[in-house]
């Protein structure tokens, strides 16, 4: 049960996220808008050189934003990174100080077994959450992930896609099974202005 409550946890933490960063507004007046409706090829030197004046201007958290809006059009963008690209932000931004902090409480205050075992879960599942996000925009994922989405464990590039085509639902990217809470959260923040459309 812990396993499972670990992975449900991670699975709702990617939810959550990705909805938040999905609807967070880029700062005005940065370039971002211009980029995202570049009519040209992507690839051109112009659009390189413009791409590279816009990035310098902006933080590394208003980039992961950006990125995540940007991957709505182009969603292939992202399954060509490798898995290693994809750990590392939500890797060293959130779960390592998370995983330091709580390996100094458990240290200190001895929690029971499972709880432990449910956080190393929820730690490894929040680490990788990327990297499953990414493979939910390619083909080629090897075994390991072709098994667990066998298995349930893991969300598969059809039920992912349900988000794509709505872009108001089905956040989660680990394995889905938070999906029908994080999907009254958006309705309900939606409805309420909390979060609004023009963000994406």
């Amino acid at each position: 049960p812990a396993l499972l409550a670990g992975w449900y946890a991670a699975d709702l933490a990617s939810g959550l996220v990705h909805m938040y960063l999905d609807y967070k507004p880029c700062r005005p007046g940065t370039g971002l808008k211009e980029l995202y409706f570049w009519e040209g090829p992507r690839d051109s030197a112009e659009f390189l050189k413009r791409q590279a004046e816009v990035y310098a201007r902006i933080s590394p958290f208003e980039r992961l934003v950006y990125d995540f809006k940007k991957h709505h059009p182009f969603p292939d963008l992202l399954g060509r990174h490798s898995f290693l690209h994809l750990m590392k932000v939500p890797t060293f931004i959130a779960v390592l100080p998370l995983s330091l902090i709580l390996t100094l409480v458990f240290a200190l205050t001895r929690p029971p077994g499972w709880l432990m075992v449910g956080t190393v879960v929820f730690l490894l599942g929040s680490a990788m959450t990327q990297a499953f996000h990414g493979a939910l925009h390619r083909d080629d994922v090897g075994a390991p992930l072709r098994l667990m989405r066998r298995m349930g464990l893991a969300m598969t590039r059809r039920s992912h896609q349900l988000h794509h085509d709505a872009l108001t639902r089905d956040f989660a990217v680990i394995n889905g099974w938070s999906n029908p809470l994080v999907n009254v959260c958006a309705a309900t923040l939606l409805r309420t202005g909390a979060i609004r459309a023009e963000g994406l």
